[in-house]
């Protein structure tokens, strides 16, 4: 479903944010990305559906993320970001989570069905009528998930998806994400969320990929997680393989 070859970025300041990158994400593959700040995570999955643009390639479902393919590519590859605020900017719910479909023309009766199967999807439909700014933090992020959702994308890029959530929230949220059927790229620093909600963790460390494998021998690797630094929470463990 992704492919990335070589893939690298320099800031304009010289720095080089990624270094020859090459990841491949099976079609309903869960994968987490992990690294510390300042690893590259957010830079390479703004490549993905061409926010940013570095040297190398990209294809989405054998698409090639190039500019004369980038509307298509958006419709292919969603993403949610840390701040739903960043996401939602319209005077309701139901126009925020419609301004995508609407974008590509979708009007009436079909755009109302669309728009209905998003906030379905992450449980908002009964507050489709509301600013979005009277919604909580985590209510805001559940829509913000449903304006990507209703575009109806092959890949979800979550970025920091538990952050500034309470438990409730990040449980009701962990058992949204579970239940779509789509392909996964979550950024999060939250590792038993990652543990939760995906069979397979990369470990970006100084634009390069350090790690790549199941996320239980992934963080079940002291040294490895130490070296990169990350952490489990205090007294938190993987479970052991049954």
């Amino acid at each position: 479903m992704l492919r990335v070859r070589g893939l690298t970025f320099d800031y304009p300041d010289g720095r080089r944010a990624l270094d020859g990158v090459d990841l491949d994400v099976a079609d309903g593959e869960r994968v987490a990305l992990l690294g510390p700040n300042g690893a590259g995570k957010t830079t390479l999955v703004l490549h993905l559906n061409g926010i940013l643009t570095g040297r190398g390639h990209i294809e989405v479902d054998g698409v090639p993320v190039v500019r004369p393919r980038l509307a298509e590519i958006r419709q292919r590859v969603g993403v949610v970001f840390q701040d739903p605020d960043d996401q939602l900017f319209m005077p309701t719910v139901a126009a925020d989570v419609g301004f995508g479909p609407a974008n590509l023309g979708l009007t009436g009766e079909p755009l109302r069905r669309r728009v209905t199967e998003a906030l379905e999807a992450v449980g908002m439909a009964a507050h489709a009528d509301r600013p979005p700014h009277h919604l909580s933090f985590g209510q805001r992020r559940r829509v913000a998930v449903a304006t990507v959702l209703a575009m109806r994308p092959r890949v979800l890029v979550l970025d920091e998806p538990s952050s500034n959530l309470d438990p409730a929230a990040r449980r009701e949220l962990a058992a949204i994400l579970r239940g779509l059927r789509v392909t996964m790229l979550m950024v999060t620093h939250d590792l038993p969320y990652a543990w939760e909600l995906c069979d397979r963790a990369v470990v970006l460390d100084a634009g390069r990929i350090a790690a790549d494998g199941p996320i239980r021998d992934v963080l079940s690797d002291a040294p490895l997680l130490a070296a990169h630094r990350l952490e489990l929470p205090y007294g938190y463990s993987v479970p052991p393989a049954t």
